[in-house]
């Protein structure tokens, strides 16, 4: 038998996954990033011509660029498929958010983020059939707050399993 107090206390029981506050926390996060998503690339689209950057002569700019495919620019023109692959995606975060093996609140935090940033770029593909990406930073492709919501949850869900693992294995080792 589990020792209750051995137990991470921001971790539920391994039995069940139940809605918690913590994952109201997160539902509005995932929220809040789509709006912020939605409506930076709104300001982009009304303030900067197609192609126009600003400031110029700045390492990190604000720039108006559409991509039609995936992350670097690759499958240019797949937008049915990625449409297909967005949607799959967003049903395995669900899946995953009800498995219990997920529960911990940094894993829940990056099923969220990778949620909101999938939702985010589908909502582009699905209303202009591209998505626009504005922040262009040196030796880097342009990216989003979608694209940033993505990353941060996969290193956020990367993170998560590293340290889950190893505290199991102490856990074990106790």
């Amino acid at each position: 038998m589990e020792n209750a107090t051995a137990r991470d206390p921001l971790t539920p029981p391994r039995t069940r996954v139940a809605f918690t506050r913590w994952d109201a926390l997160f539902v509005s996060a995932a929220a809040l990033i789509v709006a912020a998503d939605q409506f930076t690339k709104w300001l982009v689209r009304e303030g900067l011509a197609r192609g126009e950057s600003w400031p110029a002569g700045w390492p990190v700019k604000l720039v108006h660029v559409t991509n039609s495919g995936a992350a670097f620019g690759i499958l240019q023109g797949a937008g049915p498929l990625l449409v297909v692959t967005s949607l799959v995606g967003m049903a395995a975060i669900i899946i995953y958010l009800f498995n219990p093996e997920f529960a911990h609140p940094l894993m829940r935090a990056g099923l969220a983020l990778m949620f909101a940033g999938a939702v985010g770029n589908l909502i582009d593909r699905l209303w202009k059939g591209e998505v626009v990406d504005f922040v262009k930073v040196p030796h880097w492709p342009a990216f989003n707050v979608a694209d940033s919501a993505i990353s941060i949850g996969v290193l956020l869900l990367i993170w998560a399993m590293l340290f889950q693992g190893a505290s199991e294995s102490t856990d074990a080792n106790s």
